[in-house]
């Protein structure tokens, strides 16, 4: 198409017509952003595509946006305005005069019908372009041609008929009036051949039929398989013309002089500042805001006490703290000498997820039938006990003296449970209603721990860990997941409570949302976002965590997370800085001043610290752990088969087992199985319920068998917290109260 363009009339100011009445180019205003208005841009209307471009010298090698006139629906404004709509989203435009907006309407609208009826044309062809039209023309011959036989066919079994049954009857007649033995003979052989010669016409004509008819359906096909292809095609030109406004952006920005950047934030001026405006970023939950605020006045500086190197540029600290390394590698060593250290690897099963998911767009996640080839051989509440990989921050946490060390550590743990989700895209297991699953590990940590799925729609599930080192926590989590069309976005609800024994403090804080992108194309990937407030309810200490969104062009760190830990007063003490996949550090603050300026007229707070001292690092995966779901250590022991566990337990799945075994098609017989037996009791427990209700008796929903509802002190919310008696059943082996789910 550029080249095309090139080799037309130079264009004029105003812009100007072109042979044909479909083709045009020229300027018009674009609306980018209510921070900049309308921006000039050079438009190129030809082959029915409606492209821009900042100036006519990126025609070149920049496209900033294709619009299909195809699909596009043209609506004409007051005063020189016109709106074009396409795919979901709207195109405000605005020409220098009446008489300019007018040449484009025309142009844009006989674009517009000589497109569709193109593309009309094209569909009811099966082909398109000018090589395939002899081959049109040749299979409608055919056809036609089939169709005139067929006529004449039927038109000869129409006599036949008529003169058969006309032969039948004076055979019929003759048989009357002759009786004699061997006329009567003959004349039943002829009758007979009579039939046999209408039952072969009648075969005839419909064997010719049906070979019409499959004709017929097979140009059918053929026309959908290639509509398809097309669609497919132009959807893979808007992916690589996306990918390659996002490169060429990226190289500029990367020329940029880095003087022109402070921090994450970008300079608002010159050309430089209009970089960005028509790329279309990866779809994340929330935009990415033009800075982190970590505190109330915008955004955070600090300086290490004696260097001007910053903490939040996440480099390394100058010294280590002691404890990181002595009781982590520990627990990871001891680990894998007790438990498995592999299982199965993971079969090379190839499978279309848009096939599945898309006519799922905006449905609840957990509603959607999906095999197990979308899953990992893990469910929900082993994912929820999976939190507890890092375990012994919460024990050096039950040591600390100090509330706002304290704090620290546990904001350092609420992170660190992200950090196996950072290849982990696929699907956990729905637990079924009335699922459990233990981990008692209190002879390697000191901790045991009992989850339940309490609820189905929407699914539910608590969770309750004791610990002999001096701390415990609960929580009931709700999945809200939707299928945006191009991601998955999984919302996590509800508030996880952690008490310290001996201090008696109590923290809650939340989850964020995670994302997993490129559900269409490209290789999936996964992020998390949003902000999670840690509150200590008998301190009042804070700790506010930034989980920064993804973007194709920030500088930043990916997956990168910064917090501030505040006392009562909202007085900062530390700064907390890593990432959610790897690390986080924190530095004492023993200086803050006010800094210069910042976006909206706001003053940056400068905090002066010590140097940052490690919380808490990521574990190496496991080797092979890319054939292995990328299982971390304790993930490969948690589906681990263990004797005496409740028959209600994860790891007694057949489905979930059976997969990891590799046997996948066996395992999606029996999920197939078990959802559908969960549907039954589902409907029966329903139909118990109206026949309660109808009686007017008192009706009882579905009782947990291990946690009970009771209102929380520090939220005021009606949670699940364990009732007892579940480790007690398991010392005498009772578990006549289980119901049978598998």
């Amino acid at each position: 198409m550029n080249e095309l363009v090139k080799s037309l009339p130079s264009p004029t100011l105003s812009g100007i017509r072109l042979p044909g009445l479909d083709t045009c180019k020229g300027w018009l205003f674009k609306w980018t952003n209510y921070l900049k208005g309308y921006q000039r841009r050079w438009f190129v209307l030809s082959n029915g595509l409606l492209s821009y471009y900042r100036t006519q010298a990126e025609m070149a090698h920049t496209c900033r946006g294709t619009i299909p006139m195809a699909t596009a629906h043209i609506e004409v404004g007051d005063t020189c305005h016109l709106v074009l709509t396409s795919g979901g989203r709207s195109y405000h435009l605005k020409a220098t005069s009446d008489g300019e907006c007018q040449r484009w309407v025309s142009a844009l609208q006989q674009a517009k019908a000589n497109a569709t009826h193109s593309m009309h044309h094209s569909d009811d062809s099966g082909d398109e372009g000018p090589v395939p039209q002899e081959d049109r023309a040749l299979t409608q011959g055919v056809l036609k041609t089939l169709a005139s036989k067929l006529d004449d066919l039927s038109t000869c079994n129409e006599l036949i008929g008529k003169h058969g049954a006309a032969l039948q009857r004076s055979l019929s007649e003759l048989e009357d009036l002759r009786g004699s033995t061997d006329s009567t003979d003959k004349l039943k052989a002829v009758n007979e051949r009579a039939t046999l010669f209408r039952i072969t016409s009648n075969a005839m004509i419909n064997a010719c039929r049906d070979f019409l008819d499959i004709a017929e359906t097979h140009s059918r096909r053929w026309q959908k398989s290639l509509q398809y292809e097309r669609e497919q095609r132009h959807h893979l030109e808007e992916t690589i013309e996306q990918l390659a406004k996002q490169h060429n952006s990226l190289e500029r920005a990367w020329r940029e002089n880095p003087s022109t950047y402070t921090g994450v934030e970008r300079t608002q001026e010159g050309d430089a500042s209009d970089e960005n405006e028509d790329a279309e970023f990866f779809d994340a939950m929330e935009e990415s805001p033009a800075f982190i605020t970590v505190t109330a006045s915008d955004h955070i500086q600090h300086k290490r006490s004696g260097s001007n190197q910053s903490m939040m540029s996440g480099g390394m600290p100058n010294d280590w703290t002691h404890n990181e390394n002595d009781s982590s590698d520990t627990n990871h060593m001891q680990l894998q000498r007790t438990r498995r250290s592999r299982i199965p690897d993971k079969p090379n099963y190839s499978l279309n997820l848009w096939s599945i998911m898309k006519n799922c767009i905006g449905k609840e996640l957990s509603k959607i039938p999906m095999p197990v080839n979308f899953n990992e051989p893990l469910s929900m509440l082993q994912r929820l006990t999976e939190d507890l990989e890092y375990s012994e921050l919460l024990d050096r946490a039950a040591r600390c003296d100090s509330s706002l060390e304290q704090m620290c550590l546990v904001a350092a743990f609420s992170v660190s449970s992200y950090s196996t989700t950072v290849h982990r895209t696929a699907k956990p297991f729905n637990p079924l209603l009335g699922e459990t699953y233990e981990l008692d590990r209190l002879e390697e940590y000191g901790y045991r721990s009992i989850s339940e799925q309490v609820s189905h729609h929407p699914p539910a599930a608590a969770h309750h860990v004791t610990s002999q080192r001096g701390w415990t926590l609960w929580q009931e989590i709700t999945i809200d997941s939707k299928f945006r069309g191009k991601y998955i976005s999984v919302m996590p609800l509800g508030y996880i409570h952690l008490q310290f024994h001996s201090s008696g403090n109590h923290y809650v804080w939340g989850k964020v949302t995670s994302t997993v992108h490129n559900i269409i194309v490209g290789k999936l990937w996964i992020d998390q976002s949003g902000d999670i407030e840690v509150v200590n309810n008998t301190t009042k200490d804070t700790c506010h965590l930034k989980f920064s969104p993804y973007s194709y062009f920030s500088r930043e760190v990916p997956r990168k997370v910064t917090g501030v830990v505040e006392d009562r007063e909202g007085t900062a003490h530390y700064i907390l800085s890593g990432t959610w996949d790897d690390k986080m550090e924190s530095a004492k603050i023993v200086d803050s001043s006010q800094g210069c300026g910042g976006s909206e007229g706001k003053q940056k707070t400068v905090y002066q610290t010590l140097p940052p001292k490690l919380l808490w690092k990521k574990y190496p995966l496991p080797d092979n752990a890319e054939n292995m779901h990328f299982f971390s250590s304790l993930a490969l022991t948690l589906n681990e088969p263990e004797e005496g566990v409740a028959p209600t337990d994860s790891r007694l799945r057949p489905d979930q087992r059976l997969m990891e075994a590799g046997l996948w098609d066996e395992a999606n017989a029996q999920k197939q199985r078990l959802e559908e037996r969960q549907r039954l009791e589902r409907k029966r427990r329903e139909a118990q319920a109206n026949q309660a209700l109808e009686e007017g008796q008192d009706i009882e929903g579905y009782q947990p068998l291990w946690f009970e509802k009771r209102t929380d002190d520090a939220t005021g919310d009606s949670t699940y917290v364990y009732r007892g008696g579940y480790w007690e059943a398991k010392d005498r082996q009772d578990w006549s109260q289980c119901p049978e789910i598998f």
